[in-house]
């Protein structure tokens, strides 16, 4: 079963959803939605009660002033106040890229909330060698989603993801049909408010080795090629931790759910 709630929180309102009982723990994106780890919850609600929620701006998630920028300062307020809004002191915390970015900002800026932190693929341009260059085409890729619009914006964001954009066999496949409406709301505010503001943070290593958070850096078992498999490692060398293989690749948790789901629960209970 599947509760549905939404809380008030600074300039805007947030939708979640609880499912299962047991130890919490919270699935986040960004952009991704509830929706997106809906699969993920339901395979670990046997055991754990599963929260996921809605980015400000994304979805169910509406904000006061449509144009504030998202940040992963921003969200990570919203995730601590979701979890007083649970009554819940502290729970575990699986986020993915822009989402686990959301977590490490809610380490350092909520210290004690987080018991593990697992953050799948985060996309810190900013750890790179070749930083200046990354940062550079990300806004590039915004610039282009203003001269040409979303549908040009993703192509080039994916092939600088390291994902083969051309048509090969390991192109990620389109989604069926015309995108929704929905959709289009939710790629317009990642790329005018939400792209660079995530890809920008830089995680403050001294904070985050202090806290006493466990921060686990996942990387899928098939992202080799991709930029955040980069951007993990570079993550896991500064905070001085092994990085450890989920199935998959960047949205493995998607294709994968109940393998995925059993990895989590491996890392949690170790």
């Amino acid at each position: 079963m599947t509760t549905t709630r939404t809380l008030d929180v600074a300039g805007g309102h947030l939708y979640y959803e609880v499912r299962g009982s047991g130890p919490l723990v919270l699935l986040m994106g960004s952009p991704m939605d509830a929706e997106a780890f809906g699969p993920l919850a339901d395979a670990l609600a046997s055991d754990h009660t599963v929260v996921t929620h809605d980015p400000r701006g994304i979805s169910g998630s509406t904000l006061d002033d449509p144009e504030q920028d998202s940040t992963p300062e921003l969200r990570a307020d919203d995730v601590a106040a979701l979890l007083d809004a649970l009554d819940a002191d502290s729970a575990d915390v699986f986020g993915s890229s822009g989402g686990a970015v959301t977590g490490l900002a809610l380490v350092v800026r909520h210290p004690g909330r987080v018991r593990t932190l697992v953050a799948h693929e985060p996309p810190l341009l900013g750890l790179l060698p070749d930083a200046a260059e990354q940062l550079a085409a990300a806004d590039d890729i915004v610039d282009t989603f203003r001269r040409e619009g979303v549908g040009a914006a993703w192509m080039k964001f994916m092939g600088n993801a390291g994902f083969d954009v051309g048509g090969g066999e390991d192109a990620p496949a389109p989604p069926p049909g015309e995108p929704s409406e929905r959709d289009l709301a939710n790629s317009t505010r990642f790329f005018a408010h939400e792209l660079l503001g995530t890809s920008r943070y830089v995680p403050d290593i001294a904070a985050l080795t202090a806290v006493s958070t466990r921060v686990v850096v996942g990387i899928g078992d098939t992202s080799g090629g991709l930029i955040t498999a980069r951007t993990s490692r570079a993550l896991a060398e500064r905070i001085d931790t092994p990085p450890v293989e989920f199935p998959g690749d960047h949205g493995g948790f998607t294709e994968q759910p109940k393998e995925f789901a059993e990895r989590l629960r491996e890392v949690l209970r170790s």
